[in-house]
């Protein structure tokens, strides 16, 4: 079992974790028995190829979905522990998500749909936070149009200022910029670590980008659903390095892969 760990306070934490898909002939071990931290006011990239289980670890460690053996924690809170109404509630009020579908609602404004969450949730708004977190990703002048009157880049700032409105303790990004061009890619990119600077937030993000992923203080590789290594102060010509050679040195039969939306 490989451990990562990082110097400061610890804002999540895997320990052991394993994901299994499927019984007998059919069973695929996407994630096995990862242990890492994530620290708190930290930018976290998790890089693997394909099937390397990198979006399983992080949807296990967002509570999206359940783990097969070991432990997942989001500060102290044993997520494996919670019932659905509290796992729910430590996702909404505790969690923040940014999604390469960007996820608005199309019948919603920019503003309605950044405060959507804390709508749902009952919970009113900070207002000098919201003020602070529109200006951070700079859409003061966009917050009365819909969805379908921005720009893709425009659409996943709303999600990222969206996915801070509530000060969770942690955010995840499951390639957030995948479906970004590279000029509105390095905003949001900017945005988060903006937001992890200045605002003192936590960012997790999965990608497969070498530029995107040196945005990030510490990137954490996966392959064949392990850790196998880690990058701190990356570039993107070191991230490559690294790419290459956990690419490269794959097992014969290639990485175990599960269903291709989670475990990619």
């Amino acid at each position: 079992m490989t451990t990562v760990a990082t110097p400061s306070t610890v804002a999540a934490r895997a320990t052991g974790l394993t994901k299994v898909y499927g019984t007998g002939e059919t069973r695929v071990v996407a994630v096995d028995e990862v242990s890492v931290e994530f620290g708190q006011g930290e930018f976290t990239a998790i890089m693997g190829p394909s099937g390397s289980g990198k979006s399983t670890l992080m949807h296990c460690m967002a509570g999206l979905d359940t783990i097969s053996a070991g432990s997942a924690r989001i500060g102290e809170t044993e997520l494996g522990g919670l019932s659905d109404r509290r796992l729910t509630q430590l996702r909404r009020d505790r969690v923040g998500f940014i999604f390469q579908s960007y996820n608005l609602l199309p019948m919603l404004n920019a503003l309605e749909n950044i405060r959507l969450p804390l709508d749902v949730a009952g919970r009113r708004p900070d207002p000098a936070w919201l003020d602070h977190v529109i200006d951070i990703v700079g859409l003061s002048d966009r917050l009365r149009h819909r969805p379908t009157q921005l720009s893709g880049g425009q659409q996943q700032r709303v999600a990222v200022a969206r996915a801070l409105a509530g000060k969770p303790d942690i955010i995840f990004g499951d390639e957030p910029t995948g479906n970004l061009d590279s000029r509105a890619s390095a905003e949001i990119l900017g945005f988060l670590r903006n937001s992890v600077r200045e605002l003192g937030q936590t960012v997790v993000m999965v990608t497969h980008d070498p530029v995107a992923a040196s945005y990030a203080d510490r990137i954490v590789f996966l392959a064949d659903g392990r850790v196998v290594g880690e990058l701190r102060n990356p570039t993107a010509e070191r991230v490559l390095e690294h790419v290459r050679r956990y690419e490269i040195h794959q097992e014969p039969n290639g990485p175990r892969e599960g269903p291709a939306s989670p475990s990619s």
